[in-house]
Order: C-alpha cells, then sequence, then structure tokens
C-alpha cells in the first residue's frame, strides 16, 4: 500500500501542470539563433536531419522558409537595430538643450558658493566690498 502511494506521488510530480496561460507568451528569436538555425539545416545532408533540428528547437518548417526570406532580402542583418520611432530633430535639439542648462545651473550653483565663501572671506580680512556696478544708460 505505501509502495503504491509512493508511486502515485512520484507519477503525479511527472505530470506536467494542466493549467493553462490565460495568454501565451510569443516567442522571440535572435537574428544570431535564426542565422545559427539556418545554417544547422543547410548543413544537414543526411535524411530526417532537418526534422531531428526542427523538433529539438520546437520549431516548425515555415519557420526555415521564413527566416530564409528574411534572410535573402537582408532582414536579418536589419534585425539588430533598434524599434520604434526614430528620434526627430527637434527632440534630439531639445534633449542637447535640457543636457546644456543642466551643466549651467550646476556651474552657476558653484559660482554662486564661492562667491559666498569670497564674501565670507573679505568679512574676515575686514575688506570692504563694492558694491556691484551696473550697466546703465545714465553715466
Amino acid at each position: 500500500m505505501k509502495k503504491e502511494r509512493m508511486l502515485q506521488s512520484i507519477e503525479a510530480e511527472k505530470r506536467p501542470d494542466p493549467e493553462v496561460d490565460a495568454k501565451p507568451a510569443r516567442r522571440r528569436f535572435t537574428a544570431a539563433y535564426k542565422l545559427r538555425i539556418l545554417t544547422e539545416a543547410e548543413a544537414a545532408r543526411e535524411t530526417g536531419q532537418v526534422g531531428e533540428l526542427l523538433r529539438r528547437e520546437g520549431l516548425y518548417s515555415s519557420h526555415l522558409t521564413t527566416w530564409r526570406a528574411q534572410r535573402d532580402a537582408g532582414a536579418l542583418a536589419a534585425l539588430g537595430k533598434k524599434r520604434g520611432r526614430k528620434a526627430r530633430q527637434r527632440d534630439l535639439e531639445k534633449e542637447r538643450l535640457e543636457k546644456e542648462c543642466a551643466q549651467l545651473r550646476r556651474e552657476n550653483q558653484q559660482l554662486r558658493a564661492i562667491n559666498e565663501i569670497q564674501k565670507k572671506v573679505s568679512e574676515l580680512l575686514g575688506i570692504p566690498l563694492d558694491a556691484p556696478q551696473r550697466s546703465g544708460g545714465s553715466t
């Protein structure tokens, strides 16, 4: 009786979970992977080697057909490029200006700190500071 329970529990552990995801994850293949599989498929000379490759990798023959067409069209080389909308010139200029603004703010903060230190040193040494002269229209 104990043996039967142990065997049943072992068999239960081996069984796959019957729960299915609501939406299965879409498989994505890199360009390097596609090229490797195409190379292996084209190197297969004996009967059944391509089928064995497809079963081992969990692929369909339509994958090979599509990937060959992509390779011949030069699309595999383009797969390494970034996807999505291309940056506009205006967006690039905005980014450059934001970086420049941040740098100027840091410099301004440093200069203000230096100015405060100079004021304190002049007070300690008893050196009077002249009021800043403003350039106006009346001279």
